[in-house]
């Protein structure tokens, strides 16, 4: 059913979205538009679209004519795409997009998009990326072996729905359907809280020992495991912070206080039942 496909952000997950409907076989047209003339020169130029456009009016022009529209930008950018996509679309066209919170997405879908003569709004998460963005970083199988979340706005599904599903199985990818709020819980516990503590630690580091050299030479594999997240940008993490604040927040409380209980026992039988945990959380894993 989908013939036409138009990519809303270029970047990283957008590019690589673009290069994996080709690559599972998708012979229609795929346009893209990003604030950055080099993201869309560089989606073009790899393939990962075959236009682009030449200004947001354009855009919603190409929003028009797309069987799929897909949001691949930060949170509060899709939530004001989707304001500015709404009165213009039809019924039959589906709206998705990659936002990592999906609760405030919901929320809005909901106002927005609940008329039948409007297009359909189908929020998801692909729970793939790499520390950095951009085109030039974008790969066909991004997503393969990885798991798609969606968290519906309605239990019916569609025939457009269906199609954009079955492409995404087609990128390799596991889907798993859920309740945003619980999406948002689960995140902020297994992505959100490991990107924050990531980033306190290489920034605890780099305020106590800046670029001793010394660290380098001692720190090793865990040193670098530890705080590779801590590469991420700030502009990829912002939006997450805004908008799942609370549960968030919950999880560096959570984490606070377990640290205070390894304080405390470092010279305690605690310590051990720490690491028994521990070792039996990653053996499940």
């Amino acid at each position: 059913m989908m013939e036409r496909a138009f990519i809303i952000g270029t970047g990283l997950i957008g590019a690589s979205i673009g290069l994996a409907l080709r690559a599972a076989g998708f012979g229609g047209r795929i346009d893209g538009w990003d604030t950055s003339q080099l993201e869309m020169a560089s989606a073009v130029q790899m393939g990962a679209i075959d236009g682009r456009a030449a200004s947001r009016e354009n855009a919603l022009e190409l929003a028009r004519l797309a069987d799929v529209t897909v949001l691949a930008v930060p949170v509060l950018a899709i939530k004001d795409w989707m304001q500015q996509l709404a009165p213009v679309l039809r019924a039959g066209q589906l709206v998705t997009d990659v936002g990592s919170t999906k609760l405030e997405i919901v929320e809005l879908a909901r106002q927005l998009f609940a008329d039948d003569a409007t297009a359909v709004f189908l929020p998801g998460h692909p729970m793939a990326g790499k520390e950095s963005g951009g085109a030039l970083l974008a790969e066909a199988g991004l997503f393969d072996g990885a798991m798609w979340l969606f968290t519906p706005v309605s239990a019916e599904m569609t025939a457009i729905e269906k199609d954009w599903r079955g492409w995404v199985g087609c990128f390799g990818s596991r889907t798993l359907d859920m309740d945003a709020a619980r999406h948002d819980e689960l995140c902020a516990w297994v992505s959100h809280l490991p990107q924050m503590l990531s980033t306190a630690l290489a920034a605890l580091l780099e305020e106590k020992f800046g670029d001793a050299p010394e660290i380098a030479a001692i720190g090793g594999r865990a040193l670098r495991e530890t705080t590779r997240l801590g590469a991420s940008p700030y502009s990829m993490w912002r939006d997450v912070a805004m908008t799942n604040t609370g549960p968030v927040a919950d999880t560096l409380l959570a984490l606070e206080q377990r640290l205070q209980h390894v304080r405390e026992n470092l010279r305690t039988p605690e310590l051990r039942n720490e690491f028994v945990l521990a070792n039996r959380f990653r053996q499940r894993r």
